[in-house]
């Protein structure tokens, strides 16, 4: 017997509630969710629902938990506490239920949201409460056959790539079938899981990074069936928002996200509904929050009626441009921080105001980081804003993750003041253009799913370490790095490959943390669209 049917006979055995399920794999089917457990790192698990090691299951999820009891009484012998919050998946109560009981019969109290929560919800709910770490179960923007589970460190940012290796190293030594929990409603009465609510507290320390003072703007809201439904509104609300109206059909939580394969703001179809609701009212802005409410999406109403989508990219510069412009106060020496792959115009905007710009590699968490760097040096106030171009933002330090919530509030207070002063967002934008130049950037994104995905991803990866490209569109590539192998930035080790030619264009080429994907990040600094199209081209052929 092979080492996939050897598992699977196990869990026949031992996964009564997966039988049947089991029963009907194929072949193929047991490959795919066998060949290999879940893996554990700085972000965490991410997986499809379904019976296997490589699924996420309640035996992934008390394995993974378990590990991160191990993890924290280690390092902490009574007294830990853990957060814990979810989004609207499928499974995701049940998850963090599970998680929940998995701690208690750890001696480790949770403090559990008695509802869906959004990501940097959960951030803050760690460092408010003090507890030893946090964990989120989101699959943040991808489809409903996933589902994911997220670890926070006490500060409130996702585990580092350290804590990520103890943790996976405790995991490996756990049997799944194994693990105890306790009795959960029995652990609720006991006080070792407490349903906690932080809302008011994270909402005051959303409105204290409010800059606006005009209110008249006519706004279309989605949450795109996720964790935005209630607090996103509470927001508006409160901050005195009077023109907004929900999408009917996505205002409620909702796992399988029955309007949109993909409920990812990035995309354009996710805001298709709120676009057509949109034009019906003639409102001034479309506001998308993910299913955990950490990325933001827009479409704004031009001259003609339509609707123009902006960018993570466009969007982060119209902020950082529109803070340093209208907030009442600044820090001495403010610094920007912005993701590797994120458009170089953001640092000639910032750098203009005389903030510092910082660059780090992609992922949020980096982003923390130098928040909490910041924090320890005791400069943590010089903070202003941080941003990667896949629409997430964050305007403050009460939280170590992007969060769409302030987000929302500040494009909302940006649109009504531009609109005050006679302008959209649009005519912001172009203003900004003017000034500082245009750059064009698309991403592209190859995927590799199962088993042989996995391996072609590998060779796809090394093919282009190997052989790079010498020029990009016919201009000569000056500048390589590998950022794997890279020693004089002082940036941790990760697998990305960066090239920039003698015209300022730009491939990023790196595979996702997250989903089976190799995505490359295309920029041209000339040329325009047509230039942009065409290093397109060359590069899903040379991919």
């Amino acid at each position: 017997m092979n080492e996939i049917e050897s598992k699977y006979a196990e869990w026949l055995k031992k996964a009564p509630e997966y039988v049947s399920e089991l029963k009907a794999m194929t072949d193929d089917d047991k490959k795919e969710a066998f060949y290999k457990d879940l893996e554990f790192g700085t972000a965490g698990l991410r997986g499809v629902l379904g019976a296997g090691t490589d699924r996420l299951n309640v035996y992934t999820i008390g394995k993974v938990t378990q590990g991160l009891a191990d993890y924290i009484s280690a390092h902490k012998s009574s007294g830990a506490t853990v957060a814990i919050s979810y989004d609207s998946r499928n499974g995701s109560t049940e998850f963090a239920h599970y998680a929940a009981s998995v701690l208690a019969a750890n001696g480790i109290k949770a403090y559990l949201t008695r509802t869906l929560q959004p990501t940097p919800y959960l951030s803050f709910m760690v460092r408010k409460l003090g507890c030893d770490a946090g964990i989120m179960i989101t699959a943040s923007h991808n489809p409903a056959k996933f589902n994911g589970y997220k670890v926070y460190g006490a500060d409130g940012c996702q585990v580092t790539d350290k804590a990520a290796a103890e943790i996976f190293g405790y995991i490996q030594k756990t049997d799944m079938f194994a693990v105890k929990k306790a009795e959960f409603d029995g652990a609720v009465k006991s006080g070792d899981i407490v349903f906690t609510d932080v809302t008011r507290e994270y909402l005051d320390a959303v409105y204290a990074r409010s800059i606006g003072n005009n209110r008249e703007v006519s706004i279309v809201y989605t949450p795109l069936n996720g964790t935005g439904t209630e607090i996103v509104p509470q927001m508006f609300a409160e901050r005195g928002f009077k023109n907004v109206t929900v999408v009917p059909e996505q205002a409620l939580p909702d796992g399988d996200f029955p309007t949109t394969p993909y409920p990812n703001p990035e995309k354009a179809q996710a805001l298709e509904l709120g676009i057509e609701l949109a034009r019906k009212i003639k409102a001034d802005i479309v506001i998308g929050t993910d299913p955990d409410a950490d990325r933001l999406g827009t479409a704004v109403r031009i001259e003609d009626g339509s609707y123009r989508l902006i960018s993570g990219n466009e969007m982060g510069v119209l902020l950082i441009d529109y803070i340093f412009s209208h907030a009442k106060s600044l820090p001495k020496h403010p610094l920007v921080v912005k993701t590797i792959v994120t458009t170089d115009l953001a640092a000639r905007v910032a750098e203009s105001y005389g903030a510092e710009v910082r660059e780090v590699l992609t992922g949020f968490k980096y982003i923390g980081e130098v928040i909490k760097n910041l924090e320890n040096d005791g400069s943590g106030d010089r903070f202003v804003f941080g941003y990667e171009e896949s629409y997430g933002y964050l305007s403050g330090t009460y939280v170590r993750d992007k969060d769409a919530v302030v987000a929302s509030m500040l494009v909302a207070e940006m649109t009504a003041d531009y609109l005050k002063e006679g302008k959209t967002l649009i005519d912001a934008l172009s203003g900004i253009y003017d000034k500082f130049g245009r750059y064009y950037h698309r991403t592209v994104s190859f995927t590799y799913e199962g088993v042989a995905g996995a391996q072609k991803m590998k060779e796809v990866l090394a093919s282009v370490r190997n052989d790079p490209p010498k020029a990009i569109n016919g201009s000569v590539v000056t500048e390589s790095i590998d950022y794997l192998t890279q020693t004089e930035r002082d940036l941790p080790k990760s697998n990305v490959l960066s090239f920039k030619a003698e015209d300022g264009s730009k491939l990023i080429v790196r595979p996702s943390g997250t989903e089976p994907l190799i995505k490359v990040y295309i920029t041209a600094a000339v040329g325009g669209e047509k230039r942009i199209d065409a290093i397109l081209d060359e590069v899903k052929k040379f991919m």
